[in-house]
């Protein structure tokens, strides 16, 4: 008899898919007659093929040693990767990493290799959690998404079950991100709120001050941190998720965002040097207002990145202000 616990990576996973990657030399037919015969159990009990695994179940398998003895390929793409990542937290279930300004979240046609999620599976893979080569292991997956060169706060869900439960409290707006931008000129009021309608077309959207066909609607708070030398700091919280939002939003009050290429002004960009948008995700706050599953725990922390740079360097500002 050998025994297998069921790691953390597997959570929710079937108990027939899990066998079939863990055990590939026991083909379906005999994974169904053991199971049938209960030559399988989990947590001491039998167990059907559809049966659901929890992360820490033992599974007690009374099958020949000839099942076992199949070694793990390797992977030859990750075996490779250096991973660079800014870990901001991480437990069996998920990792909270800050994303840089201008890395891609995914492979497109022109970044295939330095990408987020790639570092992120390769770091998993060379810490044993993620078994690339197995067809029916969970692949690491980013739960929410910033452009490329917005940096800031990305969940990742190492397992299905984290992926399910931050898929609906996002969905739910029961995870609550700020961010820090930097805008030309002073806005007045100084704080308050955007609440306005943006249609999204091909590659960039439209505010609209009033409500149209296909337009949806988009509330943002804001409030001034800090002004220098013809910019402020803002610091931004979402009510609504739409495409581009505080860019949009900002650009439609006259106050474009430094360095924004698509909405902003390129002749008053000039004189700072920046060729990208100031927008930083900086801070994650988990507000669950129902049942989260393996990520209960994680109810009522924050996570905050160390440094936004341009925060830094054009209005001297340090985060523990806020």
């Amino acid at each position: 008899m050998k025994e297998i616990i069921v790691p953390a990576s597997a959570d929710g996973k079937r108990l027939d898919r899990f066998l079939a990657g863990e055990l590939p030399a026991l083909k379906m037919g005999l994974r169904q007659k053991f199971l049938r015969l209960k030559r399988i159990k989990v947590n001491g009990k039998a167990a059907a093929g559809e049966t659901r695994l929890a992360a820490g179940d033992r599974l007690s398998l009374y099958i020949g040693d000839e099942f076992f003895a199949v070694p793990k390929k390797i992977d030859p793409f990750l075996s490779k990767i250096a991973p660079r990542l800014n870990i901001l937290f991480e437990n069996e279930q998920i990792m909270i990493v800050d994303k840089r300004a201008g890395m891609v979240a995914h492979p497109d046609a022109g970044e295939k290799v330095h990408t987020l999620i790639t570092y992120a599976q390769a770091y998993l893979y060379k810490k044993g959690e993620f078994d690339s080569m197995n067809p029916n292991a969970f692949r690491p997956a980013l739960a929410n998404r910033i452009d490329r060169f917005t940096g800031g706060v990305v969940l990742i869900a190492k397992t299905e079950a984290a992926l399910s439960v931050l898929t609906e409290k996002i969905r739910d707006r029961e995870i609550e991100k700020r961010y820090l931008c930097a805008i030309h000129g002073k806005i007045n009021p100084p704080k308050g709120m955007f609440d306005n309608y943006i249609l999204k077309n091909t590659r960039r959207v439209t505010v609209l001050d009033a409500p149209a066909k296909d337009a949806q609607r988009a509330q943002t708070r804001y409030r001034t941190l800090a002004a220098a030398d013809g910019l402020s700091l803002m610091e931004c919280e979402l009510l609504t998720g739409r495409t581009h939002q505080i860019r949009a939003q900002f650009a439609h009050a006259h106050h474009p965002l430094l360095g924004d290429g698509q909405y902003g002004d390129s002749k008053r960009d000039e004189r700072y040097h920046r060729t990208y948008q100031a927008l930083y995700a900086y801070q994650l706050s988990f507000r669950f207002q129902s049942d989260a599953g393996v990520l209960s725990d994680l109810n009522g922390k924050t996570f905050r990145v160390q440094d936004v740079p341009f925060a830094r360097e054009y209005f001297d500002f340090d985060l523990s202000r806020i």
